[in-house]
């Protein structure tokens, strides 16, 4: 055998197999190759993994595993399925009952003992599948790469698929040339080598050698009336039974094996973990490393805790819990049932919607008991693209009822980032405004659709949109008790019978330092952050809340707060003007405001609108809260001209945990002198934001050389590390992110919250910025938000980045500053700008290597304060290669 890249000499290996197939004649025995790393194994091993391909590749998919194997002491064993790779080439069409019965005469032939774990790929899982669960004696786990098991009869199967069956191309594309083998590496990303796409062409050379792949391809189960349907279909139920632990590795961009299989096998194998690895597709084995995941969740096996990281709050699960809604629940049937409980401003200042809170527990009612009658139900996931309001307010509560799954994805995410949220989360319902649902019409997102507004027929059909709210809040209104098929009366939705640890939402981060994840948390978690707000901020029911930042705007129910959403955008921050959040207050006689930071600056930056009336209306807030990102002190004092009477604070947190800490402007300012005179330890370098809220601890791990945080965890002052968190409203877990989940909770009972900072003396938490965005010079480590503070100290300089250009560990400390005025054209910096950014950073103990100048610097959208900072150090990179200078 020729030398293959990856492949040791000593895992290629034949045998003669006897065949019990139906499609072979009695007394038949096929040759089969196959690749195994039992003689590099010094010890027994402690299982063996029985890896199967599916089409067109073979055994060299598994190649990585393979060498891993080894590594970890596990025996895998990687087969040529009949008629492919280099195994023998029967001359008999081998159905997916036939391919299963090989599997388990291979195994009987080679005299496998358990455990076996059975990994599987493309038709390769079904197989692999099909012999789980027919040798459960044997069976210990299982794991799956993009795969599928059941086909809908009601919905075509996968394009490329279509056009590989079609009688016109079948032949030609799957045997007559090697098209149906090109176009699946052209599916690689990143591409493969061409040392890696010719040896997957190598047992495919000749027309005579594909006839697998043309046959492999006809006997794809397109419907019922398909041969190998029943086979299929046995396999998909009998799965369900299966009570080993289970583990998937996927490629959301397979234009084949879409999220809707992966949903599909996640509900027939409710205990799996699930890893999503953004940006792969279909070769997910080849765009990424699984052999690396799959080995650690094996030895997590071998010692019991399967794909079980441990919690993140060890004390959530025995916290008292009282449902989200209870306070809504309590003020509507009580004295207050016809108090102002939620409200929308218009643009001309005054209220545009309002319900009581009698109205909006009814509101909540009728549409809860509206929705299970379409089929929503306990667990149901259900997308919400609707703008934060009154109209948001009654749908999630109405869900939460049910005990549906929430999704929030906001729009600024963008066209991808959202179409990636929606097709991973995969929702049985989308309730969306007209741009949301042209949106996923265009995009194919999943979900039965229901639109906000009532639409025209015409548009109605062309969107897919099969109820409107308005007909289902009649449908409620007239509907009667009819108990549904899992025991739910519609009239009578009692949410004190919800499980607490049951899922309750998917909140999406914000995408601003990687790809977005979601976040889910549970009814009690979800509770905990209620209760951590209520008793850090002393917010009791009745008061009034002006929510300015979408985390905050559905809240108000669940505080027993009055909450109105000022005129503005609540998804683009920028868009909330100091008259709106004026009018908003004097509406309800706000006296807690949650805005953004973002907000904050607009809010400034247009003061000179506000009337009299606006300021004596402002001067009545006692709290203001603002978070998503930091606030300089300078900021929220020059805020105190237009809140006289507030306490203005800054908690810290983020989308997997929050509030996290608390820090007020006054011990801001104490902080920020005591760094200035070294009168404290640690104080500086950074931005202070406080002590843990209460029920929250936090330590830091300390940094690694190379900038990584694996150090044992401490509070000691100075020691700069990442930060960790443990509390009741940490949430549960990442959505299909079992890699990150693990990685996030690899210190027990702590979640890692991928943030940098330290402690002073006086216990107070500075922040200095994000691991992936730590600097590693020649001279030590950088963190960059110490320096990014001295550098907007100067008055020419808005806004600052640090990056890092070169290799790890050599790296460049480039400073990138946004210019006041704005320069017009990026590049260098002047020499006057230059000499005084260097001095700033020398101010804090880190010497620049360049200073680049632009006129703006790229920010998320959600919060249009989070710089990009991976976007800045690639153009950085780019400029100081002497490439052409492009906008960044």
């Amino acid at each position: 055998m020729v030398a293959l890249p990856g492949v040791d000499p000593a895992w290629p290996a034949y045998r003669d197999v006897p065949s019990t197939a139906a499609v072979d004649p009695a007394g038949t025995t096929n040759t089969w190759h196959y690749l195994d790393n039992g003689s590099q194994l010094p010890e027994p091993p402690r299982g063996t993994l029985l890896c199967v391909h599916g089409n067109p590749t073979w055994s060299f998919l598994w190649r990585s595993v393979l060498a891993a194997g080894v590594e970890h002491g596990w025996r895998v064993i990687a087969v040529d399925q009949l008629n492919m790779g280099l195994s023998e080439r029967t001359g008999r069409f081998r159905r997916l009952a036939d391919r299963v019965e090989d599997l388990n005469d291979f195994v009987e032939s080679i005299g496998l003992t358990g455990p076996v774990i059975t990994v599987g790929h493309d038709w390769g899982g079904v197989v692999s599948l099909g012999f789980a669960d027919r040798r459960r004696d044997l069976l210990s786990g299982v794991v799956l790469t993009n795969t599928a098991i059941h086909q809908d009869p009601d919905r075509q199967i996968p394009a490329p698929l279509r056009l590989a069956l079609h009688p016109m191309v079948h032949r030609w594309g799957t045997k007559d040339t090697s098209a149906f083998l090109d176009v699946t590496h052209s599916l690689a990303r990143p591409s493969l080598s061409k040392e890696v796409r010719e040896a997957f062409l190598l047992p495919y050379r000749s027309g005579a050698r594909r006839q697998g792949i043309a046959d492999f391809v006809a006997d794809i189960p397109v419907g019922p009336s398909h041969p190998s349907y029943p086979a299929l279909r046995s396999i998909a139920e009998g799965i369900r039974t299966l009570e080993v632990p289970a583990l998937m590795l996927w490629g959301p961009e397979d234009p084949i094996f879409s999220d809707t299989y992966l949903n599909d096998l996640a509900e027939r194998l409710p205990q799996a973990d699930i890893h999503r690895f953004e940006g792969a597709s279909h070769l997910v084995g080849e765009d990424r490393d699984i052999a690396t995941p799959l080995f650690r969740w094996l030895n997590g096996a071998g010692s019991g805790d399967a794909g079980s990281p441990d919690a993140e709050s060890g004390d959530a699960e025995s916290s008292t819990f009282t449902p989200l809604e209870h306070e809504l629940t309590q003020r509507a049937a009580g004295p207050h049932a016809d108090e102002l409980a939620v409200a929308d401003m218009g643009a001309d200042g005054r209220i545009a919607r309002s319900l009581s809170w009698q109205g909006l527990d009814r509101e909540v009612q009728t549409l809860a008991a509206a929705l299970l009658r379409i089929g929503v139900r306990r667990g149901s996931r259900i997308s919400l693209m609707v703008p934060p309001g009154v109209e948001l307010t009654v749908l999630l509560y109405a869900c939460l009822r049910i005990g549906a799954v929430i999704i929030v994805a906001d729009a600024g995410l963008g066209r991808k980032g959202l179409s990636k949220a929606v097709r991973g989360t995969v929702p049985d319902f989308l309730i969306g405004i007209d741009l949301a649902l042209t949106a996923a019409k265009l995009f194919n997102w999943p979900g039965r659709r229901i639109s906000v507004a009532s639409l025209p027929a015409a548009q109605r059909k062309l969107l897919g949109v099969q109820h409107s709210l308005a007909e289902l809040r009649t449908a409620g209104e007239r509907g009667t008790s009819t108990m549904t098929d899992d025991g739910l009366d519609p009239d009578g939705l009692d949410p004190s019978g919800l499980d607490p640890d049951a899922d309750a939402a998917i909140l999406f981060t914000s995408g601003s330092t990687g790809p977005a994840k979601g976040v889910v948390y549970t009814h009690r978690r979800l509770a905990a952050m209620r209760d951590t707000l209520a008793q850090t901020f002393t917010i009791r029911p009745g008061d009034g809340l002006v929510a300015g930042f979408a985390p905050f705007a559905l809240l108000g129910p669940a505080l027993g707060t009055t909450s109105i959403t000022p005129d503005m955008d609540v998804t683009k921050p920028k868009t909330l003007s100091a008259a709106a959040l004026a009018d908003a207050v004097a509406a309800i006689h706000a006296t807690t405001v949650f805005a953004s930071p973002a907000a904050l600056r607009n809010i400034l930056a247009t003061q000179g609108e506000l009337t009299a009336a606006h300021r004596e209306a402002l001067a009545g807030v006692s709290l203001l809260l603002s978070a998503g990102a930091p606030v300089p002190s300078r900021l929220l004092t020059e805020l105190l001209d237009i809140l006289p009477g507030a306490s203005l604070h800054t908690p810290y947190g983020m989308t997997e945990a929050l509030p996290v800490t608390d820090v007020d402007l006054e011990v801001i300012l104490s902080a920020e002198a005591d760094a200035a005179a070294g009168s404290v330890v640690g104080a500086g370098n950074g931005v202070c934001v406080g002590r843990a809220v209460s029920g929250a601890q936090l330590t830091v791990s300390p940094l690694s050389e190379e900038g990584t945080g694996d150090g044992d965890p401490t509070t000691a002052a100075g020691i700069t590390g990442e930060i960790l968190v443990h509390a009741p409203h940490v949430k549960e877990r990442y959505h299909r992110l079992w890699v990150t989940q693990r990685e996030s909770s690899r210190t027990g009972g702590w979640h890692r919250t991928g943030d940098v900072g330290h402690f002073d003396g006086a216990g107070r938490l500075w922040v200095e910025g994000r691991l992936p965005h730590i600097v590693t010079a020649s001279t030590g480590v950088v963190t960059p938000v110490g320096v990014e503070q001295a550098l907007e100290s100067l008055d020419a300089v808005g806004l600052a980045a640090l990056v890092g250009v070169g290799p790890a560990g050599t790296q460049a400390v480039v400073a990138v500053v946004e210019t006041v005025p704005p320069v017009k054209k990026p590049g260098l910096a002047g020499a006057k700008l230059a000499a005084q950014a260097r001095g700033a950073a020398r101010s804090v103990g880190v010497e620049l290597s360049a200073v680049l100048a632009v006129p703006s610097l790229p920010t998320d959208i959600r919060h249009n304060a989070k710089i990009d900072r991976t976007a800045v150090a690639a153009w950085a990179a780019g400029v100081l290669a002497g490439g052409r200078i492009g906008k960044l």
